[in-house]
This record gives structure tokens, sequence and C-alpha cells, in this order.
């Protein structure tokens, strides 16, 4: 404050008086705390005295109510946060501490920062802030316990310092050797220019934000031809060349005396003289470009004024100064027009310290669309000393495909563990949070990573169930031929008359029919096919089953008939029996058609019952239709069995109740354990039950109705002529 009044009055005794005679500044460029700022701003204001800040861009300073003759000369930073987490997703670290300087501006980046770690899924590890304040060095480990590797498992830290800050937190790690972790840390970090020529060195690998500036021209010659000598009023720089080159002073004039001959700044080592423009030489330079153009405006305005004579208005041009300085850099004092800084990424190189390279190795844009922004050549990183490869900094390690991520209870986001995903569901990338469940015609692969498409099936032919049973199919319904063919030979023999020869010789073709009609349910099914299986099922059967019963009421009424006279004698001779066939048949033939004309079988998929497969099946359509078939023809197999039950003690001489009683019992005994296990089987299993119970019930009938017969036919042909039959009839009866 006491050098703004001698700056604006002449001497600090006196406000609101102008004592001075020298010209007056026209600005005050300033490298301030905003706090400053605050006190100096409003007295400026005063005289309409503008501030030109050099220092880096701070939002508390935005304020033109409060602020309305200052300006910032640096570009907004506001999108560091947002550079250090791109950064962090490149390296996949997400896992990362927070040392924070404890600041009005480090606050704001605190903020920043934890926004877009949230956004990203990037997780703090732990937070530290930092006091400006001085400390006692035995106060230090207790606040700053994160500089031990036991602390905290993280190998990447972010540090924000504030340019006003005092805290000395470069001097604490490099206490503690930390060459384990990954520093990344923004432009106001400077390395310990003393050197202390060790081996090691904390902060090698330490990856620095700084905000980019084109190269000044000529800098670099200046530089090398300042000299005490060509700038001797400059008593900083003739301390400096003294203590950096053995000179000594006159005693007269304290000039320099006895210095090494031509000696420049030039050759000094890094950790002596860094000749790299800092931020806030590069805003110094470009605030110099800034007054002489407000300067150019206010010299043009004031021409333009005199000629327009009284009548002319004050102008102030610092608001509108916008140009481009000789490095091409843009310069914009309006804060509402100012770009967003953009940074290059510097690799602190110091191994063996003593080194101190700064070697370029990224770039950030805030001023490209997201993707683009972020620019990094990884191969040119030198990382920490104990690390020889990319580091990771992760609380988790990733989940592989195939899994998912739950969170573990009461921790991070970022902590979890992985878990397999459940069957038929995938996770085709790293750190899923969800498994994606396949689509029907799809299923998972053993490592769930993949979804592959599941291969058409069916019962066919080429399969070894397939073929076994088509097999068995053929070979029963040539069997049933040849017997046909075995009873039309010896039609005229009584134990082929004796049964009602042309009952068995429809129960033998009906048999031939059932044997054939289980090949449609075997080959890949069709609309025809689906519908052929039900109806020749049903009906075929029908026609056996009701042939059985039918033979079995002629046995019966055969024996228990004994006056030629009566009514059932004249149904026997007449063969009014055998219309119990077409009768029974055409109950079925009309439960099947009212099936057919409501809802008939159709063309089904099932996707579920077979892994890695579509199993192509023929739908039942109405489950209610298909078992009043099931139970009409089960009703019949139920009351043949029961009429051949009643007639098991019957004479027995070509007697074949008994045989008809097995047969009816094995055909129940089928149909009764197919019901449970067609409903407990899915996919081929299904149908192939469905074809083996056909085939077992139709080899039931066969062998049990037709394999005594055949036997007595072919191998006691003695028993099957006349006289052989009345000997055995007259040595029964003796």
């Amino acid at each position: 404050m006491e050098s703004s009044f001698i700056m604006l009055n002449g001497q600090d005794e006196i406000p609101n008086y102008t004592c001075g005679r020298e010209s007056k500044p026209i600005a005050v460029l300033a490298g301030t705390l905003w706090e400053t700022s605050a006190y100096i701003g409003p007295l400026l204001e005063l005289y309409k005295f503008p501030q030109l800040t050099y220092s880096s861009f701070d939002p508390m300073l935005n304020d033109n109510g409060q602020f309305p003759s200052l300006y910032q000369i640096a570009n907004k930073d506001t999108s560091l946060a947002l550079g250090m987490v791109t950064l962090m997703l490149h390296f996949s670290w997400t896992w990362v501490g927070l040392v924070i300087t404890d600041s009005q501006k480090g606050l704001q980046f605190l903020s920043d920062v934890r926004a877009e770690m949230d956004r990203n899924r990037v997780c703090a590890a732990f937070v530290k802030m930092i006091s400006n304040a001085p400390m006692p060095y035995f106060f230090y480990p207790r606040g700053h316990d994160f500089l031990t590797r036991e602390t905290s498992p993280v190998n990447v830290v972010i540090i924000y310092y504030d340019t006003e800050s005092l805290s000395d937190i470069n001097y604490l790690i490099g206490q503690y050797l930390v060459t384990w972790r990954v520093w990344v840390t923004n432009s106001q970090w400077h390395a310990d220019m003393t050197g202390r020529n060790f081996i090691l060195d904390s902060f090698q690998g330490t990856l620095v934000f700084s905000n980019h500036h084109a190269e000044i021209s000529g800098f670099e010659d200046f530089m090398q031809e300042a000299t005490p000598f060509k700038y001797p009023e400059d008593t900083y720089l003739t301390m400096y060349w003294s203590s950096n080159f053995h000179c000594s002073f006159s005693a007269p004039d304290c000039t320099l005396k006895d210095c090494i001959p031509n000696a420049s700044l030039a050759w000094l080592p890094v950790n002596r003289f860094d000749a790299s423009v800092t931020d806030g030489s590069h805003n110094v330079y470009n605030a110099v470009y800034a007054v002489a153009h407000a300067l150019h405006e206010m010299l043009v305005q004031q021409v333009q004024t005199q000629s327009m004579g009284p009548g002319g208005q004050a102008f102030s041009p610092w608001q509108n100064i916008q140009f481009k300085n000789p490095a091409e850099d843009q310069v914009n004092l309006d804060d509402k027009r100012k770009l967003d800084t953009e940074f290059d990424i510097l690799n602190f190189w110091n191994v063996p310290e003593g080194l101190r390279l700064k070697a370029k190795v990224g770039f950030f844009s805030p001023r490209v669309p997201p993707g683009q922004q972020l620019s990094i050549s990884e191969e040119m990183i030198e990382w920490a000393t104990e690390m020889t490869e990319t580091p990771r900094s992760v609380c988790s390690e990733s989940c592989n495909p195939g899994f998912r991520k739950t969170r573990q209870e009461g921790k991070s986001v970022c902590c979890f563990d992985c878990v397999p995903c459940p069957k038929n569901e995938i996770a085709n990338d790293t750190d899923m949070e969800q498994c994606e469940t396949c689509a029907d015609h799809q299923y998972a692969n053993t490592a769930r990573n993949r979804c592959l498409t599941k291969l058409v099936a069916f019962l066919a032919y080429e399969d070894p169930l397939g073929e076994a049973l088509a097999g068995t199919a053929l070979c029963l319904t040539v069997l049933t031929i040849l017997i046909l063919g075995l009873f039309v030979k010896h039609r005229d023999t009584p134990i082929v008359k004796a049964n009602n020869r042309s009952l068995s010789y429809i129960l033998l073709i009906s048999l031939t029919f059932c044997f054939l009609c289980s090949l449609l349910f075997i080959g890949r099914p069709n609309v025809a096919t689906c519908i052929l299986q039900q109806t020749a099922f049903g009906i075929v059967f029908t026609v056996a089953v009701s042939t059985v019963l039918a033979k079995t009421i002629t046995v019966v009424l055969a024996f228990k008939v004994t006056d030629p006279g009566r009514r059932v004698r004249r149904w026997l001779v007449s063969g009014a029996v055998n219309s119990i066939i077409p009768i029974c048949s055409l109950i079925q033939l009309t439960l099947c058609g009212i099936w057919m004309g409501t809802n008939p079988p159709f063309i089904d998929t099932d996707a579920h019952s077979e892994h890695g497969h579509i199993i192509i099946v023929c739908n039942k359509g109405s489950l209610t239709a298909f078992y009043c078939v099931l139970g009409y023809l089960g009703s019949l197999a139920l009351g043949s069995f029961t009429l051949a039950f009643l007639a098991r003690n019957l004479p027995d001489t070509f007697n074949e109740a008994k045989f008809l009683t097995f047969s009816m019992l094995v055909f129940c005994s089928v149909w009764v354990t197919f019901l449970p296990v067609y409903h407990s089987t899915r996919g081929k299993a299904m149908v192939a039950m469905e074809v083996f119970s056909i085939l077992a019930s139709g080899a039931g009938l066969l062998g049990c109705i037709f394999a005594p017969k055949c036997y007595i036919i072919l191998l006691r042909r003695d028993t099957n002529s006349l006289p052989g039959f009345r000997n055995r009839m007259h040595s029964k009866e003796k």
C-alpha cells in the first residue's frame, strides 16, 4: 500500500495529492497475490490506474465490479484438471493420490479435479492438503505420512503447487527419497536448483503440465550476451555473476574485476541457471507488448480526438486489447474472450542427480474435440528410479473378459472383485459392470467373452441315435412283413384260422404302419411331417389297439357262447365284431380332425435345451388335444387288457387270451412310463423318447401276440394240422 502511495503521489504521507514532478507511469505490472490486489485495486481505481498482473490466472480477480481496472495477462488454466485426468485415463491410472496446497487456488483445483475424476471413474486414494504456513521439520512426519511406502499403495500422485505457496513439499519428498512413485504436477513446480549430487532423486520421472508457449525469438542470444558489464544498473545480475564466475569487487566503485574472461550465463549448468522461459517471464513479455499496444491505441485516439475538436470523448483501450505477440501467441485482456491454456507435458530427467533436464514428451489442448486432446510419446518417458516399465496404479486389477466387477463393500468404486459371468452371459471387454446376455440364437463360449452362433440341430438320420432308431424301425417293419407273409402262406392251418386270420392280417398291417410312422419323427421337421406325425401315430395305433380289442372280444365270445341260436353267435358268424375297428378309428379320426382344425402342430425351435444348439422340433400345438388322442388310445388299450385278463383262464389250445393280456400289459406299461419321461426331457431326447415308445409298444404287440404263433408254425408243424389238433384235444380229454 505504501508503494502505491509513493507511485501515485510522490510521497506516502498525504493522499490525494501529487507531489512528484517527474512523468507519471501509465500502468502497473504486478505479480502479486490476489489478496494484495484486493487491497490496492480500489486505490488504483480512484486514479483510473490500470493494473496488469503477470502471475498465473486467478478466477478470483475476474470480478469486474470489484476490480474494474485489473487485467490478467495469463490465459485461463481451468483445463489443468481435465488434462491431468486425461493423462490418468491414457495410462489406465485409476487409483491416484492428491497433494494440494491449502490456498484459494488449491481448493478450486481440488474441486475441479475431483469432478473430472468422478466423471471418468478415477478414484482418489488419499487427499492431503499442505499448509502454506512454514512448519518446523519435526512436525512434518505427522502431516505428511503419505510419503511412506506403507501408508497407501499408490504409484501415482498428483501434486498441485500454488505460485505463492510457502510450503516446501519438494524438500519433504527429497528427504524421504520417494523413488517408487510418479509425480504429476503443474508448471509452478520447480526442481531444487542447489543440487546435492546424489545418485538417486525423488523427482526422477516427474510429469509436469507446463503452459505451452511459443519460442521467443532472440531470447537465447539475449541470455548469452547478458553480462553485468553490459547492464551495470542490474545489481542482481552483478551479484549473481560474482558468485558464479569467481569475481572480486574493486574498492573504490564496487565494480567487478578478475572474472573469468568471456564468461556467459549459458556456461552454467542447469542446477545453477535455468535458461528456459518461465510462465511469469513469458507473461511479463506479453504484458510489455500489451502496454505498447495500449499506448499506440491511446495515441491514435488522441490524434483523432484533437481533430474532432472539444466534442471528443475519453478513451480506455485496455479492455479491447487483443493481439499476437512476435512469437505468434494470442494475447487477450478481456477475461471473457480468453482461450484455455494449452499444456506441454514435460518429463523431468535427473539421473544422475544434477542432470535436471525437462524433455517434452506430450501435449494437451482443450481446444480440440475429446479423444484428440492428448498426444504423448510413451517411448520417450523416463519413469521413477524403481520403475522398469510403465507403472500401474489401480486399487484392483482389471477384470478380464468373461468376468464382471462387483464393488467391495465400504470401499471406493475403483476397488472391486471379479466375478465370472453367469451361464449364457458374456463380458467382451475388461472391467465391465454387467454381463450381457447372448441372443436366443447365440450361446456363450467357454471363456464367456464371446457369443457364438448356435448350430441348428434335430434328430437326424446321420446322428447315432437317429440311425439306431431308424434302423430298428426298418427291422421291425421288415419283420412284421415277413410274419404277415408267413401267415398268408399258412392261412389254411388251424392256428391261423383259429385266431381270426382277417383280424391278424389287419393287426400286422397296422403294426407295419406303426413302425413306419416312427420315421416321420426322424429328420428335419417341416409342416407336413409335423401334422402327419401325430395324425398317423394316433390313427394307426388306434387301428392296432382296436384290432386287439376285437380279437379279445372274439375270443371271449367264442368260449362263452354255447347256444348256437343265440344272437351273439350270429355276430360271430357274420363278423359283426370286426365293426369295432372302423368305429373306434372313426372316433380317433374325429379327435384328430378337431385337433388339426383348431390348433395343429407347427415347427418350433428350442434354443435352451442343448448348449450351443437350436433344436428344431414339432410343437404339439394343443397339448389338450394331444392328451385326448393319447387318452383315447389308452382307454382302448385298458379295455382290451381288462377283457383279456378276464379270459386268461379259458382253454389254451390255440387260445391267445393270455398273449393278448401280456401284449396289452406291455403296451400300457410303455405309455404310462412315457408320460413322466417325456415331460422331463427336452430337445432331441424328447423326440427320441416318443419314437422309442412307438417302437417299444409296437414291438410288444408284435412279440407277445405273434411270436408264439410263429413258433408253432415254424417249429411245431405236427400240432399245426387237423390230425395233430385232434390228437392234442384227445390227450387232454384223457
